[in-house]
């Protein structure tokens, strides 16, 4: 299973539109398998968001808010979405290897300002 996680820095980014980084990781038996893998975008934008999820045959996106748009493309495609995380994006992954992520989830390394 391939997972991409938009993110921000450290975290999950806040808004799926609003980045342009994404990580890549390949699931195996419920472990990673190679190096996680850092895309950037030359600028924001959702629809090249979706775009690389599409081209780099992503099975599950992670991220913050997204839009209706973006997540109905994404659906249509197959791509399970869990939306709505706060939080460091290496907690969110932790919780998804122990099938314990949900939407909405915020990480206990979330920092509240």
């Amino acid at each position: 299973m391939k997972i991409m996680i938009a993110i921000f820095r450290n975290d999950v980014a806040p808004r799926f539109d609003l980045t342009v980084e994404a990580v890549f990781v390949q699931l195996e038996n419920g472990s990673i398998i190679g190096e996680p893998r850092e895309l950037l975008l030359s600028e924001p934008s959702g629809d090249e968001l979706c775009g690389l999820a599409v081209s780099e045959a992503a099975d599950l996106v992670i991220c913050g808010g997204i839009d209706e748009v973006h997540y109905e493309y994404l659906n249509w495609k197959k791509i399970r979405i869990i939306d709505g995380i706060i939080g460091p994006y290496q907690e969110a992954l932790e919780l998804l290897l122990q099938d314990r992520l949900a939407p909405n989830a915020i990480m206990p390394g979330a920092v509240s300002s």
